[in-house]
């Protein structure tokens, strides 16, 4: 089998054990031998892999055990006295070959579970967010253990780096590790604790997330600036300020304007009706309509073939930046106006930050502070606790209270909502200004 130069160099070496510096060096083609069956096989283009000859079960076998390269003298030897010692016992090592063979590693385990799971996750964007965070932080250190291999310590290695610094994001990584391990046991990849559960065992090693979590709010605006706000908006043309201002009014988050279709909107109820597929919760939501509200609605052309509410330009969704942009516009607008006004008054600027900023944290509003800003408003005007929660699609009450709850208060909320928009609009809410005809006709 091994040809003349092999069983030349097999005669050579047959009484003489190997050395690291000998397998390091060694250049001639051939099959070098050690003991315990176990032999350097060098080939003719220079490559050396290791392959043991073993009795297993009354028959003879060739175990491949891995290159040189990866596998040094003293692993090598390891490994073929443990499988001496297997088929001594009647054991098979082939077979546990082949069984290890089958055990995925950490990141083919996640491409099957993220297989899986496709129907599971609210859009494309959110699975591939899911496996950038591993990509990232995780396989490089054990993407390539076989899921049966991971320790807690080799759990820790991911997180340990990034657990004070990026705690929010290390939170999400440890639960995707976790998942995809529990995920694994389920389908015998591997038996035993979870080493990336949080309760009874790395929470006993990490500090907990609350202690080094840094929170950091969206910037919103005061309810002072937010009519004066509105006023500004309302000189902003294109379709994007129209989702914005959508957004305000309806206390929605960005993603369930941007992808709103109008086969969700009842005109003549004043209803709009979220699938459980676009929300944040996974669960249906129903927004109660405000007359301002509808007005934009109505204000808005309809395009053939295309259901979106908000269409971009070329008849895609927005982008979640499309928004920001509108307020970062009129934040800079609105910074330019107040120096400005300084200047004509002989006022020097005291440095601090201008415009459309949250006075608490200094920072440019965004359009998700208008959450906030709506929820704050709700709160001053005595409005119901539960009330203001399920107008922002927020889990409200434990599960028994939910499921005895049958309905979502939605005239209440109607009543709510009405109020916010005289409030916003300073009593204006019927004054909406006309789709701009150039935006329209360039469709």
């Amino acid at each position: 089998m091994w040809g003349k130069m092999a069983m030349a160099s097999e005669s050579k070496r047959a009484t003489k054990r190997l050395t690291a510096a000998f397998c390091e060096n060694v250049k001639e083609a051939g099959r070098y031998e050690d003991g315990n069956g176990l032999g350097l096989v060098v080939s003719a283009n220079g490559a050396r892999r290791w392959l043991q000859r073993i009795i297993i079960q009354g028959k003879r076998r060739d175990l491949g055990l891995g290159s040189f390269d990866l596998v040094p003298l003293a692993e090598a030897r390891a490994k073929a006295v443990a499988n001496r010692k297997l088929a001594r016992s009647g054991g098979d090592p082939l077979a546990e070959k082949r069984e290890k063979a089958a055990t995925p590693t950490f990141a083919e385990a996640t491409g099957l579970f993220l297989a899986g799971k496709e129907v599971g996750f609210r859009n494309p964007k959110h699975r591939q967010q899911w496996r950038n965070t591993l990509d990232t932080y995780a396989f490089g250190k054990i993407g390539h253990l076989r899921v049966n291999e991971i320790t807690v310590q080799d759990v820790l290695r991911v997180l340990a780096p990034i657990w004070t610094e990026k705690n929010e994001t290390a939170s999400r990584v440890r639960g995707r590790i976790e998942a995809i391990l529990a995920w694994a046991t389920t389908h015998g990849h591997r038996m035993g604790d979870n080493p990336a559960r949080w309760r009874g065992g790395l929470e006993t090693i990490l500090p907990e997330p609350g202690s080094v979590q840094q929170v950091t709010h969206h910037g919103a605006l005061s309810q002072d600036d937010a009519p004066r706000w509105w006023i500004a908006l309302q000189t902003r043309e294109g379709m994007a300020a129209k989702a914005l201002a959508f957004l305000a009014l309806t206390w929605a988050r960005s993603g369930e304007i941007r992808g709103a279709e109008w086969g969700e909107i009842d005109l003549e109820r004043g209803i709009w009706t979220i699938p459980a597929s676009r929300m944040k919760a996974g669960r249906e939501h129903r927004v109660a309509l405000s007359g301002a509200a509808l007005d934009i609605l109505r204000s808005l052309p309809r395009f053939d073939g295309n259901p979106l509410v908000f269409p971009a330009a070329r008849g895609g969704m927005l982008s979640d930046m499309t928004l920001s942009a509108v307020m970062r516009r009129m934040q800079e607008t609105e910074a330019q106006r107040l120096d400005e006004a300084d200047k004509a008054a002989g006022r020097r600027p005291n440095g601090a930050p201008r415009g459309w900023i949250d006075p608490r944290s200094k920072r440019p509003a965004v359009p998700h502070g208008w959450r906030s800003v709506a929820r704050d408003w709700a709160a001053e005007q005595g409005y119901d606790h539960d009330l203001a929660e399920i107008a922002l699609a927020h889990v409200v009450g434990s599960d028994v209270e939910r499921a005895y709850r049958r309905g979502d208060m939605l005239d209440r909320r109607r009543a709510m909502a009405e109020a916010w928009a005289r409030f916003l609009t300073g009593g204006k809410a019927a004054s909406v200004v006309p789709f701009p005809v150039k935006e329209a006709a360039g469709r």
